[in-house]
């Protein structure tokens, strides 16, 4: 389990620091960054697949893609649904989102939370309940006093749950279906570098150093997604979902420290009661967790 929590926190480091990382691939844009990150994940990524020996289960989720269609149109939505998330990720930094992305991660569980209980009838325990509300009262003022609510927020918050929902549906394995998503995201991230106004290789030409940073970028990101699906397969789901939480709280300060996005006293208005939502989720979740792992230990071997 110790491995499991480092693997996740590691995954969680990593994911921040590409947050930033990306602010230094200058003259390439937000766009380009999420097209080569595609095309350079699926290296690592075909690495795990093959470790854990789910090729089987890929090819026959392939031939159904080829004689299904309403299979394949509900693959290609959900490849479209994350790879939204995965370009707003990079391009938010580059853009002054940054804080705003790092709030709709901060929402997404919550949002998650309700998500279960009106689609599924699941029913919300009072800390949950109390969670949802303190988060309303961030949007709710956000709303009301700020004039707007950012949709880069809006785009996290509301972008993932379809996607979630989707992969439940389809019942596939989360190998499988990553693997499909980066698959059918190849052929938009090769038409954004063949249509990018610099053209493919002439910001490497402007800025030399890029043919260093670029392949770093995607060591970055490789190993993160690499040491975040381990930690998956190594971690109770309770403690596996508390840990998440590691990655917006690094999120906020890399977006507050290092890329200097202003936060005003009057947003702290907004921040808090999201803030304190987060708490009690968290303390629910590492609650529920110990009471799991005592059972667990006192079960007959």
């Amino acid at each position: 389990m110790k491995q499991g929590v480092v693997l996740s926190v590691l995954a969680s480091a990593l994911f921040a620091l590409l947050y930033y990382y990306v602010t230094l691939l200058d003259p390439l844009s937000g766009t380009a960054v999420f097209a080569w990150r595609i095309l350079l994940g699926l290296p690592a990524l075909a690495l795990v697949i093959t470790r854990a020996r789910v090729w089987p289960e890929v090819r026959a989720v392939g031939k159904r893609l080829v004689t299904e269609w309403r299979f394949a149109a509900m693959l290609v939505t959900s490849a479209a649904l994350i790879g939204a998330q995965l370009w707003l990720f990079v391009w938010a930094p580059l853009h002054q989102k940054a804080i705003d992305v790092s709030m709709g991660y901060f929402l997404l569980p919550l949002v998650m939370v309700l998500v279960g209980r009106v689609f599924y009838h699941e029913r919300l325990s009072r800390m949950q309940t109390w969670a949802v509300a303190f988060a309303a009262l961030g949007v709710l003022h956000e709303l009301l006093f700020m004039g707007a609510f950012s949709w880069a927020t809006a785009l996290v918050m509301f972008g993932y749950p379809p996607y979630f929902m989707l992969r439940r549906y389809l019942r596939i394995g989360s190998f499988s279906t990553l693997w499909f998503d980066m698959v059918l995201l190849v052929p938009a991230a090769v038409y954004v570098l063949y249509t990018d106004a610099l053209g493919v290789w002439h910001p490497f030409v402007v800025q030399p150093w890029l043919w260093l940073l670029v392949p770093i970028m995607g060591l970055i990101s490789s190993v993160a997604l690499v040491a975040y699906i381990s930690a998956s397969r190594k971690l109770p789901l309770g403690l596996f979902g508390i840990l998440g939480y590691v990655e917006p709280v690094l999120l906020f300060w890399v977006a507050l420290l290092l890329l200097h996005e202003p936060v005003s006293l009057q947003a702290l208005f907004t921040y808090v009661p999201i803030w304190i939502a987060v708490g009690l989720v968290s303390v629910e979740g590492i609650l529920a967790w110990r009471r799991e792992a005592a059972v667990t230990s006192t079960a007959p071997k």
